[in-house]
């Protein structure tokens, strides 16, 4: 089979930016987006349609997918994880108690304004509102300011060793920076205004939400020096435009992948991957080896799971076997796994997971059900119809959750409806929820710091919102445990906490497998999907 390369129309035009922009702004836009009337595109069907736009408020993966084609960061892991220069060098005073972030010459933003330090620190305390392990961060600074237009000053009120980790971890909530105007909308609200400093430019006049996304190349970025690696180095975009598009029917978009007419499958269905396998034009792999975990969350606001003898004997109904085998059927491409910070990782202990990984036990969640007292109050299970990765989870969570004796109501819709609708903390009666499910990635959930799902603050914390002092405290004991011993040990003792109180139930583990033409080539191999680097042959 031969893929044909295809040469789209595209226009190079600005895409629409808020009002107030002088002239010059406007010029140095319409010069950067300058080009030839033909780009090579590439396609590129991912694991879920876009409708979210903002990567602070939401941390699904599509919308921090799409951060990274838009925004840019302070600071990035390289391929070691090694925390390293993006937009900007740091120095450390001898107390560790202020940090100094120095821009790199150069950034700019895609209206054609420079990147300053005043757009950095609005952009972090943003960020620092919503995300979990900043939430730490913040309490430990006494400010962080501007001091001219390339230095960003960060005062602490105590030294945290872990801040450059902090800033540089890839997923949930990236330390993405934007404009400062954009970055002053209150963070419990999304931003309208979609213009970053990334290798990408965002062009809104082409977004179908959950249908399709276009991202031009903004050759006004300059590009690091240091070679690619991992999340950090230089980002040399060598296609001119991006495209994603939805395609939920796997089976269509192997079909697509197969005549050429899309270049790259995110996420593929593992029980088609044989089809996939005997095309000679085609590349089958695993971008991530410490792949993705399935959860089971519940809500923490309304009956019945405001009770934990009602969460416990849910978890108690639940088996890992039962779930994997029907959502990913093939054995050789899952792995029962019941560590919140991932089977072997330095951190992981699978204690408390002991009936989880059993296959459930049905009798003895009736009789907790029956000890609970429960009433009746339906249980609300949202599922994403259009995600394979979770959505047959939700129906064998409702099977078993009916043998133990609860009422369900399994509630379908798609995937980006699903985001939008966790976060409402009204009673399922009124348009909340009671459980959904998803999945996190190991690079983002390996650590009690980075691990999105568990702060537990009440209306602050993750959707869900649990309201759990002990555990906020055993993430806090985390921070100061000196050495890996003694961190290990803390991490232990929140797995046993986690599972007691159920705050999520996890439910297995699995590889994000992907395919790609071919004529695809110098993809990095990071567990967050990028699209700088990458070429494409004729």
């Amino acid at each position: 089979m031969r893929f044909n390369r295809r040469f789209r129309r595209v226009d190079r035009g600005a895409t629409g930016t808020g009002a107030g922009r002088n002239l010059a702004a406007a010029a140095v836009v319409l010069a950067a987006m300058a080009g030839p009337v033909q780009a090579e595109t590439l396609t590129a069907v991912m694991h879920s349609g876009l409708r979210m736009l903002d990567p602070i408020v939401s941390t699904a993966h599509i919308t921090r997918d799409h951060g990274y084609m838009v925004y840019d960061v302070l600071v990035a892991g390289d391929g070691e994880g090694v925390v390293r220069p993006q937009m900007a060098d740091w120095s450390i005073s001898d107390d560790k108690l202020v940090y100094t972030f120095t821009l790199r010459d150069g950034l700019r933003f895609h209206d054609g304004a420079p990147v300053t330090a005043a757009d950095v620190v609005a952009s972090l305390k943003r960020w620092g509102a919503r995300d979990g392990a900043a939430a730490f961060l913040m309490a430990a600074t006494a400010g962080i300011a501007a001091e001219g237009d390339d230095k960003v000053v960060w005062t602490l009120t105590e030294p945290f060793p872990l801040l450059l980790e902090v800033l540089a971890k890839p997923s949930s909530v990236p330390a993405f920076i934007m404009p400062a105007r954009v970055a002053a909308t209150p963070a419990d609200q999304t931003i309208t205004d979609y213009v970053g400093s990334g290798p990408f430019v965002f062009s809104s006049a082409d977004f179908q939400p959950g249908v399709k996304v276009v991202y031009n190349r903004f050759d006004g970025y300059k590009p690091r020096s240091e070679p690619a690696s991992g999340l950090a180095g230089a980002k040399v975009v060598n296609v001119d435009r991006v495209e994603w598009v939805t395609m939920p029917d796997n089976q269509t978009a192997i079909s697509a992948l197969m005549g050429g007419e899309v270049d790259l499958i995110e996420n593929v269905q593992i029980d088609l991957l044989d089809i996939l396998k005997s095309s000679p034009d085609v590349t089958v792999e695993t971008r991530d080896p410490l792949g993705y975990q399935v959860f089971a969350r519940m809500n923490f606001k309304h009956p019945p799971f405001n009770d934990v003898r009602l969460r416990r004997a849910a978890m108690a109904a639940l088996g890992q076997e039962q779930v994997m085998a029907t959502l990913i059927g093939n054995p050789d491409y899952y792995k029962l796994c019941g560590a919140i910070f991932g089977c072997g990782t330095p951190l992981g202990s699978e204690a408390g997971s002991e009936s989880l990984k059993a296959g459930g036990d049905p009798a003895r969640a009736r009789q907790m059900l029956t000890e609970a007292g429960y009433d009746g109050t339906p249980v609300v299970i949202m599922q994403a119809t259009d995600l394979g990765t979770v959505g047959t989870a939700p129906v064998v969570i409702a099977a078993a959750l009916r043998e133990a004796g609860f009422k369900v109501d399994l509630q379908a819709m798609d995937w980006q409806t699903l985001v939008s609708r966790r976060a409402s903390q009204k009673p399922p009666a009124e348009g909340g929820w009671n459980i959904f499910t998803s999945f996190i990635s190991g690079i983002e959930s390996n650590t009690p710091l980075i691990n999105p799902i568990l702060p537990s603050t009440g209306d602050t914390g993750w959707f869900g919102w649990a309201n759990d002092p002990e555990l906020e405290a055993l993430r806090a004991a985390y921070l100061k445990a000196d050495g890996l011993e003694a961190q290990k040990a803390v991490a232990h003792r929140i797995q046993e906490h986690v599972l007691d109180q159920v705050i999520f139930v996890p439910l297995g583990n699995y590889p994000f497998v992907q395919a790609r033409s071919n004529r695809l080539t110098d993809m990095l191999p990071t567990a967050v999907p990028v699209f700088w680097n990458l070429k494409l042959a004729d």
